[in-house]
């Protein structure tokens, strides 16, 4: 049975909604270029600093099974372990340098790659992939792939992943006469409101939370099953132009006016419990569908719910059945600092732990979120729950999609949250016009940023 990697969901999912002082610090001053400490002889006996943001019991124990694994296998590389550090703590070892800095880093916020690349934070993983004959694109998830560069610089490679799909209330569904999961976003609409129930001007049972402010109901985790594309060839804000925008607000909005209206939803919300709890309102049964990761499963489960649950992927729109099984993708990165006086050492174990079949299945049964290599997923290796393979089959799905990365850490998608906020509160009535003034937001602040 898959438990939850809290530390790991939590830091993803505030990733995508705030930038933090990270971001500042790379765009304060360049860290070196990449190569330029690649010089010293990882066949000699050496250690090197492995910094992580990794800190329940369980995790910091998988970490050290991770880093054992490699030691045994590389005798003579030492692998010193510092962990439960931020973005901000490692920004600025990065930037300094010197013997207690971190040679190889890992990061929950996928949203900083940008940084990490545009400021030559971390080096440019491309020329150790081709050396060691690794074809990022047959070997990692068609989105980790993807999230992991930027503007033609793979400074990280993926260690594990996260996939979003939908939690559902397989008692309530009976209950309904709901007999299979809604794939299409008109069925997931009529079963919303269909396992609805009122209780006055609240609800027994809401059929799902759509607001922004509900749990992992983002803009970026609605709008990845209409397969937007943020940025066009020019490199401007593509959000006014691609219909796809339009469509995944669109849905949002209708969703919150036929199962309540905003006002009516977010009062009902207050008396909900923390995502991250027990009293999380689908561990409860108070919402009979849950957008989510890989991660609720287990959290749910050790509630001991009084109902059955189901997983599936989320809803596709209605032209796009084709695509039915794809979601949202991120996760966590790993790279080499430009500062690095041991940078082939540090891809020894960079290698290992991201592209090691074995390693990466271990560190995903330890870990319990998605593996981040195509060999690693389809592995016989790997212990889950069956339902989890629904996650697995979403992270190795072509169709899913993530976000792209920017030399701004991320903003745009900040403002597209803020535009959503304003339009399912009815601040903002007019959505095209939103979306232009969204769109020039996001030009100016990363034109600003490089």
């Amino acid at each position: 049975m898959p438990t939850a990697a809290p530390g790991v969901s939590k830091a993803t999912h505030n990733a995508a909604l705030a930038l933090t002082a990270s971001a500042v610090l790379l765009a304060a001053g360049c860290t070196g270029q990449s190569g330029g400490g690649a010089a010293d002889d990882p066949a000699k006996d050496t250690t090197i600093n492995f910094w992580h943001a990794w800190s329940a019991p369980d995790e910091v124990r998988a970490v050290r099974s991770l880093v054992a694994g490699f030691e045994k296998t590389h005798p003579g590389i030492h692998v010193h372990i510092v962990g439960n550090m931020t973005d901000d703590k490692i920004n600025q070892a990065l930037r300094a340098g010197g013997d207690g800095a971190p040679d190889v880093v890992s990061s929950f916020t996928t949203n900083n790659v940008g940084k990490f690349c545009s400021s030559g934070a971390l080096i440019d993983l491309d020329p150790f992939l081709q050396k060691a004959g690794i074809d990022p694109a047959r070997t990692f998830p068609k989105a980790m792939n993807e999230y992991t560069r930027f503007d033609g610089d793979r400074c990280t490679v993926p260690l594990l992943g996260d996939a979003y799909g939908l939690y559902y209330d397989k008692t309530a569904f009976a209950k309904a006469g709901i007999d299979h999961p809604p794939k299409t976003w008109s069925e997931f609409e009529a079963d919303a409101k269909r396992l609805t129930v009122p209780d006055g001007d609240s609800y027994k049972q809401l059929g799902f939370m759509p607001d922004y402010h509900g749990w992992e109901t983002t803009t970026e985790h609605y709008l990845a099953q209409f397969s937007p594309v943020y940025f066009g060839k020019d490199g401007k804000s593509d959000v006014a132009r691609d219909p796809a925008f339009e469509a995944g607000f669109t849905l949002q909005k209708r969703l919150v006016d036929e199962l309540g209206g905003f006002r009516r939803l977010e009062r009902f919300r207050a008396t909900l419990g923390d995502e991250w709890g027990a009293e999380h309102p689908f561990h409860t049964g108070q919402v009979a569908m849950q957008l989510d990761g890989e991660w609720r499963l287990g959290m749910a489960e050790r509630t001991k719910p009084r109902f059955g649950i189901g997983v599936a992927p989320l809803p596709v729109p209605d032209d796009q059945k084709d695509q039915y099984g794809k979601g949202y993708i991120t996760g966590t990165i790993t790279g080499i600092a430009a500062t690095s006086r041991k940078q082939n050492a540090a891809w020894e174990f960079v290698e290992y732990i991201s592209t090691d079949t074995d390693a990466v299945v271990g560190f995903a049964n330890d870990i319990h979120n998605v593996p981040s290599t195509l060999a690693a997923l389809r592995s016989p290796k790997l212990r889950y729950d069956p339902r989890f393979k629904t996650f697995l089959d979403i992270a190795a799905d072509p169709d899913s999609t993530t976000t792209p990365a920017s030399p701004d850490g991320g903003q745009y998608l900040v403002t597209l949250q803020q535009l959503g906020y304003d339009y399912e509160s009815g601040r903002v009535t007019d959505l095209a016009a939103g979306l232009r003034k969204a769109a020039a937001q996001i030009d100016t602040d990363i034109a600003q940023a490089k």
